[in-house]
C-alpha cells in the first residue's frame, strides 16, 4: 500500500504519539509498503530524512508557547493538499490530529482520499490544566470536525470509544497499543541502578512521562513521605524545575530511552500515574510488562489497563488521600505487591506491535473499499505515480 502519515508531532520529540508512529513505521517497512510522513519542522539539525524506510516531509513550524520543543506546523490546507495530490496515497493516517491534522483531514476530504484518524490525545481536557478552560468547547468542536470528516476513527480505550460516540462521532473502532515484552521485562531489574537512586535501600515508587501540566505529577507530593520509600520521577518537560523544587526528596533521572528506560522501569517496586487525561497510557503497559504493579487515576485509558485488586489499584480522580492509601497498601505488604506484579506481567503478554500493526493495516484496507461516506467524490489520482523527492 501507499500510505501518508500526517503526524501532529514527530522526532526528535518523543511522546506517546511519536512512539506509536515509530512502531507503525517498523511494521509497514516489514510489509514493504511505501510511506510518507508529513510532520512539523524542527530546529534540531541532527534528524533523519528517512525513518524505517519512510520519507519525512517537514513543514515550517513554530514552537508552542510555554513548551518550546513542541512544534506547530504553519500553512494552510492548500499546502497539505498539494503534497497529498503529488504523493497519491491509498490512505491518509492522521496521527492524533488537531492543527496539522485538521488541515490534512480537509485536504484528503477534498481529494477523495480515505482517512484513518487516530484519537490519542484528549486536547480539550488540557484546556483547564493550562488555565484556559474557556477554550475547551472550541477544542471539542475542532475534534468533532476532524473525526466527522474521517473515514474511520480508531481509539485506544473503552473510555475514549464511549467519549467520542457520546459526542456523535460515527465510524469509531478500537485499536489498542502494543508493548515490547522483550524490552520491558522483569529480567531487566538492576540492583546497581536501584542502589544509585536509593542508597539507603528504600523501595522505589516511580513515574515515567512528560513533566507537563496535563500529567498532574505534582499530585505525587502526597507520596513524598511514605515510610521506607524513594520517589523516582523519570522524564523531562516544562514543569521539571518546579517539580524538583516542590519534591526535593525525589530523584529526577531526566529523560531515559531504550535499554536505560527498560532497566529503570523494571527496577521500580511500584508505578504511579496521576494524570486524568490519558486516552491509553503506554507507560502503564510498559510497567506491567516489566512486572511492576500500578496505581493510577480511575479515568481514561487506565480503566482498561489496571484491574483493581489484581494488577494494581485505581483511585477516584482528585482523591489524593485515596492515591496515598492505595500506595501504602501495596508498599506495606511485600507478598501482596509481588502477587500484583506477577498478575500485571501476565496480563500484557501477547499484546505485540506486530498484532496491532496487522489490525491497523486491516483498517487501512477496509476504508479503501468503503463508499466515501460524508466525503466529496473521488478525484482521480495516479496510483502508479513514482515516489516524489521532496
Amino acid at each position: 500500500m501507499r500510505i501518508a502519515i500526517v503526524a501532529e508531532s514527530f522526532l526528535p520529540l518523543m511522546n506517546g504519539v511519536t512512539h506509536s508512529i515509530l512502531r507503525v513505521l517498523e511494521h509497514l517497512q516489514e510489509r514493504g509498503d511505501e510511506v510518507l510522513v508529513i510532520a512539523p519542522s524542527t530546529q534540531d539539525t541532527d534528524v533523519p530524512d528517512e525513518v524505517s524506510g519512510a520519507h519525512i516531509h517537514r513543514l515550517p513550524s513554530v514552537p508552542l508557547a510555554g513548551y518550546a520543543n513542541v512544534r506547530v506546523a504553519l500553512g494552510g490546507v492548500y499546502r497539505v493538499k498539494r503534497i497529498l495530490a503529488d504523493y497519491a496515497p491509498d490512505v491518509v493516517h492522521l496521527a492524533s490530529p488537531f492543527v496539522l491534522g485538521w488541515r490534512a483531514a480537509q485536504a484528503a476530504h477534498q481529494l477523495g482520499i480515505p482517512t484513518v484518524a487516530i484519537y490519542q490525545t484528549e486536547v480539550p481536557g488540557y484546556a483547564s490544566r493550562y488555565g484556559v478552560p474557556f477554550l475547551e468547547n472550541w477544542a471539542w468542536n475542532r475534534v468533532e470536525q476532524i473525526h466527522l470528516l474521517a473515514s474511520r476513527t480508531l481509539v485506544p480505550s473503552t473510555f475514549a470509544l464511549n467519549q467520542l460516540r457520546g459526542r456523535g462521532i460515527p465510524r469509531v473502532d478500537m485499536w489498542r497499543r502494543g508493548v515490547d515484552t522483550q524490552r520491558f521485562n522483569p529480567d531487566k531489574r538492576d540492583a546497581g541502578w536501584r542502589a544509585s537512586v536509593a542508597p539507603g535501600g528504600e523501595r522505589l515508587i516511580g513515574y515515567v512521562g512528560r513533566l507537563a501540566a496535563e500529567k498532574q505529577v505534582e499530585d505525587l507530593a502526597v507520596l513524598a513521605d511514605v515510610p521506607g520509600t524513594r520517589l523516582v520521577i523519570i522524564g523531562d518537560g516544562p514543569q521539571r524545575a518546579a517539580l524538583e523544587a516542590a519534591l526535593p526528596q525525589a530523584v529526577f533521572p531526566g529523560f531515559l530511552g531504550g535499554d536505560d528506560l527498560a532497566r529503570a522501569v523494571a527496577s521500580l517496586d511500584l508505578f504511579v500515574h496521576p494524570g486524568e487525561f490519558e486516552t491509553f497510557c503506554q507507560t502503564i503497559q510498559e510497567a506491567m510488562a516489566s512486572g511492576v504493579p500500578v496505581v493510577a487515576t480511575g479515568r481514561g485509558g487506565p480503566l482498561d489497563l489496571v484491574e483493581n485488586s489484581r494488577t494494581g489499584w485505581l483511585y477516584e480522580p482528585g482523591d489524593l488521600t485515596g492515591l496515598r492509601a492505595r500506595v501504602m497498601d501495596l508498599m506495606g505488604d511485600d507478598a501482596k505487591r509481588r502477587a500484583f506484579a506477577a498478575a500485571a506481567h501476565a496480563s500484557v503478554q501477547g499484546r505485540t506491535w506486530s498484532v496491532l500493526g496487522a489490525e491497523l493495516v486491516a483498517h487501512y484496507k477496509a476504508v479503501t473499499r468503503e463508499p466515501p461516506v460524508g466525503r466529496s467524490p473521488l478525484v482521480a489520482l495516479s496510483a502508479k505515480a513514482a515516489k516524489p523527492g521532496f
